[in-house]
């Protein structure tokens, strides 16, 4: 933007407008910003979809501006909806979130719940995040399971956010690519009717860090912006390169028998060393169409020296060098585990092992107990 836009601000939201951040608060094309007449108002991306299109697009906040928000909102006397991606728990848990809310109720949504096998029952599924959750310092009133890109559950969600909001208002919460805003979307069609175009007075209040949506009684769903979580692989991907990474559809476990001295490649983005333990099967849960390469772990170095990119993918060959360089976690199971890397999947290994997960540098590598 040159210097005499500098000073535009966003009709909507309140926001200045900036042209350099497709994802920041305040986005708007130059090139929309240069066709600008002198009498028309400016509307930043996030709130021209928002009018037009009944689709609210997320917004990455930094986490100061992000505390500032959780500590107002623990100011209120309101039900907390948290949603977190089911795939990506640990990557997607927000830390510290039930002191800043003080004490509102949480409801945690556990979204993407159509990319774990059928076989897995939901009830046992809900258990292990409210476990997991409390082992966050976490305590959630109650646990939903959703699927917001199918539409999945939106209902029965609604419902549990009326049973525990007791007339007050609703806020929505959750770092960057859990799935917030699709979820959001749903409930606003299911509020405003598909046809219906959002208005300014549909939504009063909206502002930069905030979309309210009229509830029945004078309350609102309040959507906040979402924070970036550091530790997501999705930070280091291309659009083309998540499509193989992140999974879309249900997820078929992948089932490989290794000893001790054995790794597994994910794509050129994880390493997995089985280095010690029975010769026992290691089950693989990651998206259906990533290459899977097994080799013995004393060649694994120089075999991803010399297949990263081309063999192992993604990332693809031009942007293996944009990959920061792969770094070890070692771990020894006392029960049936999973070893999570944050945003790809994770494998799950049996008790008495010792094993090592390799991930690009930032990204978090993680042992838990086994979800399945």
């Amino acid at each position: 933007m040159n210097k005499e836009n500098e000073e535009l601000y966003c009709i909507g939201c309140g926001a200045l407008i900036q042209s350099t951040d497709p994802k920041g608060v305040g986005y708007v094309p130059n090139s929309a910003v240069q066709k600008k007449g002198e009498e028309e108002d400016l509307y930043c991306k996030r709130c021209f979809r928002l009018r037009h299109y009944n689709e609210v697009s997320d917004v990455a906040l930094t986490d100061d501006d992000f505390l500032k928000i959780l500590t107002q909102i623990g100011e209120t006397d309101s039900l907390i909806v948290n949603v977190v991606d089911i795939f990506d728990f640990s990557g997607s848990i927000i830390p510290g979130l039930q002191r800043f809310v003080g004490d509102n109720p949480i409801l945690i949504v556990g979204n993407k719940e159509d990319l774990l096998p059928k076989s897995l029952k939901r009830s046992k599924l809900r258990d292990w995040i409210r476990q997991n959750a409390n082992m966050q310092g976490l305590r959630p009133v109650d646990v939903a399971l959703v699927s917001a890109k199918k539409n999945h559950m939106i209902d029965s969600l609604l419902k549990l956010i009326d049973k525990h909001r007791n007339g007050r208002d609703v806020y929505v919460v959750g770092v960057t690519n859990v799935g917030k805003s699709t979820l959001i979307n749903q409930i606003i069609k299911q509020k405003t009717g598909i046809a219906e175009l959002i208005t300014t007075s549909h939504f009063p209040g909206t502002t930069l860090d905030k979309i309210e949506i009229p509830l029945d009684d004078e309350h609102f769903l309040i959507d906040t912006p979402g924070v970036i979580h550091q530790q997501q692989m999705a930070h280091f991907l291309s659009g083309k390169e998540l499509n193989i990474a992140v999974p879309q559809k249900e997820i078929k476990p992948k089932v490989y028998q290794l000893g001790a001295g054995q790794t597994l490649f994910l794509g050129a983005l994880a390493r997995f060393d089985y280095l010690a333990g029975e010769k026992k099967g290691v089950v693989v849960y990651v998206d259906n169409n990533l290459m899977i390469h097994r080799t013995k772990t004393v060649n694994a170095e120089v075999f991803y020296e010399k297949h990263a990119g081309e063999l192992l993918q993604p990332p693809i060959a031009e942007n293996i060098e944009k990959l920061p360089k792969l770094v070890r976690f070692e771990f020894k199971t006392t029960q049936k585990s999973d070893l999570v890397f944050s945003g790809l999947g994770w494998i799950t290994v049996n008790a008495d092992t010792i094993i090592a997960g390799w991930a690009p540098k930032g990204v978090a590598v993680t042992l838990r107990r086994a979800m399945i």
